[in-house]
């Protein structure tokens, strides 16, 4: 896809979706570990809960690099994923928004 210009108004919405999907996704994680850890009864499970926070911290960091954040192709990864709706991202320019939705359905 050719190099899209991003408006001062759309990079603020994108940062904003991504911050949003990026709580989302935490708020998920958060729950999940609890769960694990209440549910720990032997050293190898705290193993494979280390295992699985630093899998998991690998790819937020990777999904959340802000530096990427008006990128019609993250923005629609997030929406693909469920983290962030095609609704929410009704404030970005329709020209973005028709690339964005374009991608979610590949």
């Amino acid at each position: 896809m050719s190099e899209i210009d991003w408006s001062e108004e759309d990079k603020n919405a994108a940062v904003d979706a991504l911050h949003k999907a990026y709580k989302r996704e935490l708020k998920i994680l958060i729950d999940e570990v609890k769960q694990k850890a209440f549910n720990l009864t032997e050293v190898e499970e705290v193993w494979k809960l280390h295992d699985f926070l630093s899998a998991r911290r690998h790819d937020i960091d990777g999904k959340y690099d802000y530096r990427d954040a008006a990128s019609v192709f993250v923005l629609a990864t997030l929406v693909k994923q469920g983290w962030l709706s095609l609704e929410e991202l009704q404030v970005l320019s329709r020209d973005k928004l028709a690339k964005i939705s374009a991608l979610t359905r590949i």
